[in-house]
C-alpha cells in the first residue's frame, strides 16, 4: 500500500502515528501566569542533545479558551518553564486522565490524584514520585505546518531521579517500566532490555 497523506489513506483510522511507534511519553507540567497547574501527556516527545540537555515535545490541535493552542503550550509561552515527568507503567490511569481536554481552570494534578511538588530551579510544579523528572527553561516555540501545530524546544536545568530507579549506577528503567504510546488507543510498557555494542565501542 502506498498512499500521498494529501489524498487520504482509505483505513478506518490514521496510520501514521502507528507506524512511528514506540513513542516515549513526555507527561509535561507546566503553570499559567495566574498560579494554576497544568499536566497533560505528549507522546510526540523525545530527547535531542547531550550538551547541554534538551527534549522537545509538539503540541496539535487546540482549545476553545487557548486561542489557537492547548494549556502546556500557552503557559509556557507566558513564564518560559516547564517539566518533563516520566511516566511509569503503574502511573497509566492517572495519565489518561490528565489527558482530558479540560478547560484550563482545572489543576490536573488534583484531577488525577497525584501530589504536586516544587521544582529545584524553576518556578514550576512536578509529578511527586515519578520516576524522573526533567525541569526545563524553553530554547523557543516552533509554528510548524498546520493548523495549531507548535514545536517546544527546553533546556534540561534540572535532573530528578528516583533513589529506587538507580541500580548499579545506572538509571535502570526495568524498575519502573516506562509508558509508551502506540498508535490508535494502544499502549506499550518496557520490561526487557538487550544491548549492542557499536563496533567502534
Amino acid at each position: 500500500m502506498f498512499y500521498r497523506p494529501q489524498d487520504g489513506h482509505g483505513l478506518p483510522h490514521n496510520p501514521f502515528n502507528a507506524i512511528v511507534t514506540p513513542r516515549p511519553i513526555g507527561w509535561i507540567s507546566s503553570r499559567a501566569a495566574d498560579g494554576t497547574n497544568n499536566l497533560a501527556p505528549y507522546s510526540f516527545f523525545n530527547a535531542i542533545a547531550y550538551v547541554p540537555p534538551q527534549v522537545m515535545f509538539s503540541s496539535t490541535g487546540s482549545k476553545p479558551d487557548q486561542n489557537g493552542t492547548k494549556d502546556s503550550v500557552a503557559n509556557i509561552a507566558e513564564t518560559g518553564v516547564f517539566c518533563v515527568n516520566i511516566v511509569e507503567y503503574t502511573a497509566r490511569d492517572a495519565m489518561n486522565i490528565t489527558s482530558k481536554g479540560a478547560e484550563k481552570e482545572v489543576d490536573e494534578f488534583s484531577a488525577a490524584g497525584l501530589t504536586a511538588v516544587e521544582c529545584e530551579t524553576i518556578p514550576c510544579a512536578r509529578v511527586q514520585g515519578a520516576p524522573a523528572s526533567l525541569e526545563c527553561k524553553l530554547s523557543q516555540i516552533v509554528e510548524l505546518p498546520g493548523e495549531s501545530n507548535r514545536l517546544v524546544l527546553g533546556e534540561v536545568v534540572g535532573i530528578h531521579m528516583r533513589d529506587d530507579c538507580i541500580r548499579d549506577g545506572r538509571f535502570d528503567i526495568t524498575t519502573f517500566q516506562p509508558l509508551a504510546r502506540l498508535g490508535y488507543r494502544d499502549y506499550s510498557h518496557v520490561t526487557e532490555l538487550f544491548e549492542l555494542v557499536r563496533p567502534d565501542d
